[in-house]
């Protein structure tokens, strides 16, 4: 992880915030939530000039004093190997969004931060093992994410800041928020996903029991 803004006052029982950042997911999220854009040369640039609109804001807004930006590494998974059917939905990928992809690095290295990718485990893992190992050593944690799953992460020290709409959109997620938008601990997410299901990576739940009932 990289540190843009130290602390400027030098007090060391201040805890320094970490900003853990679903790489790919807001490329795909600033991708689709504005208009075609394209360079002089054709280059489409709609998703990295989204990407780095984003994170700017974060960065001015939560003055971090470390950011890192996970990243999903090509290749399969555990998962994959555990479920053959995993995200097998999923469309093909947009040839004006895989054109930028290679951007992507080259926009993190400008904003100071750091990629963070391990081979054979997705973007999300890498963001709950630095989100657990970050709040165990004292810091104040938030994860930018449009993934509701990780709010199993939210804990004392662990926020989750969700991209719902667009480029602009959020919702802060404390122990709270949760609580009261699910009726759930944090931790109570995963029963609820392995039980109800979830349709975004072709998984299937229980049969004939869904969200409503999961919830009971």
């Amino acid at each position: 992880m990289t540190a843009p803004s130290p602390d400027p006052d030098g007090d060391d029982d201040v805890p320094d915030k970490v900003l853990l950042i679903d790489g790919h997911g807001l490329f795909h999220r600033a991708f689709h939530g504005l208009p075609p854009l394209t360079a002089s040369n054709g280059q489409p640039t709609n998703a990295v000039y989204g990407f780095i609109s984003m994170m700017l804001d974060l960065l001015e807004q939560e003055a971090p004093q470390y950011v890192a930006v996970a990243l999903d590494l090509p290749g399969p998974t555990f998962r994959d190997e555990i479920y053959r059917e995993y995200k097998a939905h999923r469309p093909t990928m947009d040839d004006a969004l895989r054109r930028q992809i290679p951007l992507l690095g080259e926009a993190i290295e400008a904003l100071g931060a750091r990629g963070v990718g391990v081979v054979g485990f997705e973007a999300d893992d890498v963001i709950g093992t630095l989100a657990r190992v970050a709040a165990d050593d004292g810091n104040e944690v938030m994860i930018v994410t449009g993934d509701k799953d990780m709010l199993q992460l939210v804990r004392p020290g662990v926020v989750v800041l969700a991209t719902i709409k667009g480029i602009k959109e959020t919702k802060f997620y404390d122990e709270a928020a949760v609580q009261e938008e699910y009726g759930l601990t944090p931790a109570q997410i995963v029963d609820l996903k392995a039980l109800a299901g979830d349709s975004s990576d072709n998984i299937p739940g229980v049969m004939g029991i869904g969200d409503k009932t999961a919830k009971m």
